[in-house]
């Protein structure tokens, strides 16, 4: 955990992601959504419906970040097993909650049933993260963010934990592109560049196909001091041009 900017982890839920059955999309979501609040993902893990597995990766989770987001596990059926490990890796009860059970009235009425009723089970000390899409809440407890796997109701949910969290300075980005050239080409220079700024991120990442379309490499420089990004973006280009490598920044 850093006091500049928190960071954060994302544990992905369910049987059905591991067997690739489903695609989960719910980390990328959250990552461009974090990206944007200044707060750094530094870690996600899926692990399948296994209650063991599950209450082992939360606690590792959320002992090492600010903030731990699960997706996953929250519904009706005896496979939703999420709340009652987060009950049990914090040590608490996992009574219904007035308010859960109060939504969930109004919103299946007669058809309110025992499986569905499973769903006003929330860890006591929790706090209840709004859906607006089908109103079966999620829930906060500590640093932890209880949402569904769902990808549709996981983002709108994301809008009642947003004003939750403690942002930091966002972090910036310029690609440089380099068409015709193979990472290999220019891993020394990019390496080198590297070495020089610490407090920079450089990546490398190969585009296109070697017997279809433009080939290439994109470099990409992260980092919070714009100033120093662009520095460091226009020193790559003129390390590449010294090379004979023509090159474009893209921003």
């Amino acid at each position: 955990m850093t006091d500049a900017s928190p960071t954060a982890a994302v544990l992905i839920i369910g049987d059905e992601v591991l067997s690739g059955r489903t695609q989960d999309t719910n980390l990328n979501t959250i990552a461009r959504f974090l990206a944007a609040m200044g707060i750094d993902l530094m870690e996600a893990r899926t692990v399948g419906d296994r209650r063991e597995q599950i209450i082992a990766a939360l606690n590792a989770l959320r002992g090492g970040h600010d903030y731990v987001f699960t997706t996953g596990g929250i519904g009706p059926t005896h496979d939703d097993i999420t709340a009652e490990c987060v009950a049990e890796a914090f040590g608490v009860a996992l009574p219904e909650h007035p308010e859960a059970l109060a939504i969930l009235e109004r919103r299946y009425g007669e058809a309110f049933n025992a499986a569905r009723r499973r769903m006003a089970r929330i860890p006591e000390g929790g706090v209840l993260i709004a859906n607006p899409v089908t109103d079966a809440p999620g829930f906060q407890i500590g640093n932890v963010f209880v949402m569904a796997g769902v990808p549709k109701i996981m983002t709108a949910m994301l809008e009642d934990v947003a004003p939750r969290l403690r942002s930091g300075a966002v972090v910036h980005s310029r690609t440089v592109r380099v068409a015709g050239v193979g990472e290999g080409a220019i891993a020394d220079l990019l390496t080198a560049a590297a070495q020089a700024r610490r407090d920079l991120s450089f990546g490398s990442y190969p585009f296109g196909h070697g017997s279809v379309g433009e080939v290439g490499t994109n470099l990409v420089v992260r980092g919070r001091d714009e100033a120093a990004l662009q520095e460091a973006a226009t020193n790559l280009l003129a390390g590449l041009k010294a090379l004979g490598i023509e090159a474009v920044l893209e921003g």
